[in-house]
């Protein structure tokens, strides 16, 4: 028997192999630079921590109701009322965004319908939708990475029905202002399109609170946010959707047969996290991103990022594009990640400074070395 025959259509729709080429380049690797992972590198607070023993200690170990328990629910919606005034939308406590991602997509949409995003995107959005029969459309917003309004407008076809909105960005760490938050609704609005608001990374947003599609479209919106990049809890998978009430209903019940619920303990830890104060990570990551930029930005082409805790610089042209030139980061043992995995271009390459200071200039700089000697 060849086990290959049993791999499904779905399956193969999905390709990793770019990820998958990076690791195996540097499996070899001793104590890399490593600017790969897309993770904060803090731990969980105390208080949090001891929330979630605590809950465990005490036996909260079961399930919990699909749709989150209803402590947790009230502050989320608490606090995004008090964010949003008089936004009061239906809460459903996820397994990570992109376990929302996933149950948005299932929940609005038909297979052959068209979901939208822009290019460069996290890889994700690609991957799930093809998962999902859906159909992938990437929106280049090269070279700048703003908010292509008038390209994604000419995007739109009879079959298009959702758009995604990532601000911040990752790979990009771009922040779109609040005029392109704006036109996202209205061209939303026009084309009777669901918006999907992925705000992982909305804490960390480097010039003042985040503009959100939920300011100007809250009836079409999915909000999604987590607590994976803002209490350095990713292995926690701790998230929440919001929105209009049937859509949330459906994802929740699409939830009871696929993850079940988000983990139990864990929920009890969030309700310690929506109440501590980690307003001083954007000046660390602030200060992380300036290191990246000034070091990086006389030897390639760069966009100063907004948010986040990335940045995503152009390959120079003599490498040939973004893998060519990772390939070579990583035989002087920095890992870092092609831009093709992001784009539908190979010519940038992404990477993470939630790292330590000393590491991301010793890495950069080799990066700039390399670039400099073509």
């Amino acid at each position: 028997m060849d086990p290959r025959t049993f791999i499904s259509q779905r399956s193969r729709a999905v390709d990793a192999s770019g990820i998958r080429r990076v690791f195996d380049l540097a499996a070899g690797l001793e104590n890399p630079i490593n600017f790969s992972i897309g993770q904060p590198d803090f731990d969980v607070p105390e208080p949090i921590k001891d929330a979630a023993i605590e809950a465990i200690r005490e036996g909260f170990n079961s399930y919990t109701p699909t749709q989150g328990i209803e402590p947790l629910r009230r502050m989320i919606a608490d606090h995004l009322a008090e964010e949003f005034p008089g936004y009061d939308p239906t809460v459903l406590v996820c397994s990570g965004v992109s376990g929302g991602l996933m149950l948005s997509m299932m929940a609005a949409l038909n297979p052959g319908e068209e979901v939208l995003f822009v290019d460069p995107y996290f890889a994700m959005y690609k991957s799930l939708a093809k998962m999902l029969d859906l159909v992938p459309i990437a929106v280049d917003s090269y070279p700048d990475f703003r908010f292509p309004a008038e390209r994604i407008e000419q995007a739109i076809t009879p079959k298009t029905r959702m758009m995604i909105v990532n601000s911040p960005s990752n790979p990009t760490g771009m922040v779109f202002g609040d005029a392109d938050i704006q036109a996202a609704a209205e061209i939303a609005r026009r084309h009777n399109l669901l918006l999907i608001a992925d705000e992982i990374y909305e804490a960390l947003s480097y010039d003042g609170p985040c503009a959100s599609v939920v300011q100007y479209a809250p009836e079409r919106t999915i909000l999604l946010r987590g607590f994976s990049k803002t209490y350095g809890m990713p292995g926690w998978r701790m998230a929440y959707a919001a929105g209009p009430e049937p859509i949330i209903q459906e994802m929740a019940k699409l939830q009871q047969y696929t993850f079940v619920c988000a983990p139990s303990m864990a929920q009890k830890a969030c309700l310690v996290a929506l109440q501590t104060d980690v307003s001083g990570l954007v000046d660390i990551y602030r200060r992380k991103r300036d290191i990246a930029y000034e070091t990086l930005k006389d030897a390639f082409e760069v966009v100063l990022p907004s948010g986040g805790f990335y940045i995503f610089p152009k390959a120079p042209a003599s490498f040939g594009g973004g893998t060519a030139f990772v390939e070579k980061a990583i035989s002087r043992n920095v890992l870092i990640i092609p831009g093709g995995v992001f784009s539908e271009k190979d010519s940038h390459f992404r990477i993470s400074y939630a790292v330590d200071d000393k590491k991301i200039r010793e890495g950069c700089q080799i990066l700039c070395d390399i670039a400099r000697q073509g």
